[in-house]
């Protein structure tokens, strides 16, 4: 007498367990993460037992490191490292972990500069680097990261322009690169032509040193909901063409030396919730919109 459907489908279960349990992880990212884990501290070092990060035996994955199956092999597609205090510049041997998706190192000591490497982790999607020390430019091999869906940079030390080839990320929803050092103009930062930030909700450049005005390209971010502006050294008056974007729903613009009159369709607009304008140079009359909630990084980090 055969089988039924109902066992044979648990003896492939069972089999497949079997299988997974048994395979070995990669050795390109055996070797990288244990390169990592000779260079961090303690507080990492005594919860990452054995030499296979994704768990050898009785002995499970390393604290942290997310594996998942492909074919025979197991591969490292999340590393969270945050909030332990890691000291020193960021560990190039996780450019070595092609599969990755995630990377998490945000609360922690890091510095110097991010390597140019970091470009070569094409299947990342989420990217979390902030409240550390890392100066320099922000990288614009980021831009290489062609699933990229939330970079995370702020609270650091960075310098320079933020770099214009992150326009090209056809999926990035969340960029936040605010309390660093950046200097620029949102001018460099969009193009005038193209499909420049198709997919952008959320942009973060607040406390900076930016400077320049409001270009009316940036209404070609259609997609836009959050845009904060607070605490650079912007002038100029605000164009009348940023109230087109459909769905803007927080616009932050305190703290700089815009001047001028808001025009009547921020006002008017169907979605705009909050307008902040404390710390500027409008006009007298010119009125803020909303209760003036100020975003605090808290209210994004859902989004990772």
């Amino acid at each position: 007498m055969g089988r039924s459907p109902v066992a044979l489908a648990r003896v492939c279960c069972l089999l497949l367990l079997v299988g997974v349990a048994f395979s070995k992880t990669v050795k390109r990212d055996v070797k990288a993460l244990n390169e990592i884990k000779a260079s961090l501290g303690w507080r990492v070092v005594y919860a990452w037992v054995g030499d296979d990060p994704c768990g050898d035996g009785d002995l499970p994955p390393w604290t942290g490191v997310t594996c998942s199956q492909q074919g025979d092999y197991r591969v490292v597609t999340e590393l969270e490292v945050y909030a332990v205090s890691i000291v020193g510049p960021f560990p190039t041997a996780v450019t070595n972990l092609l599969d990755l998706t995630r990377l998490n190192l945000r609360w922690n000591k890091l510095q110097d500069v991010i390597p140019p490497e970091i470009g070569e982790l094409k299947k990342l999607t989420h990217l979390q680097l902030s409240f550390n020390n890392f100066k320099g430019e922000i990288p614009r091999e980021l831009a290489n990261l062609p699933e990229l869906r939330y970079l995370y940079l702020h609270e650091n030390q960075f310098t320079g322009k933020v770099p214009p080839e992150l326009g090209n990320l056809q999926f990035l929803r969340h960029m936040d690169v605010s309390n660093n050092r950046l200097t620029g103009t949102i001018r460099d930062l969009i193009r005038n032509t193209g499909d420049c930030f198709p997919s952008l909700r959320n942009l973060y450049l607040n406390n900076n040193q930016l400077g320049g005005g409001i270009p009316e390209q940036l209404s070609n971010l259609t997609n836009l909901e959050i845009l904060y502006l607070s605490h650079n050294k912007m002038s100029g008056t605000i164009p009348a063409r940023l109230a087109e974007i459909p769905r803007l729903t927080y616009l932050y613009l305190d703290h700089n030396s815009f001047s001028g009159r808001i025009p009547d369709k921020f006002y008017k607009h169907p979605f705009l919730k909050e307008m902040y304008i404390e710390g500027n140079q409008f006009r007298p009359e010119t009125v803020p919109k909303g209760s003036h909630k100020v975003l605090d990084v808290t209210d994004t980090e859902f989004l990772f």
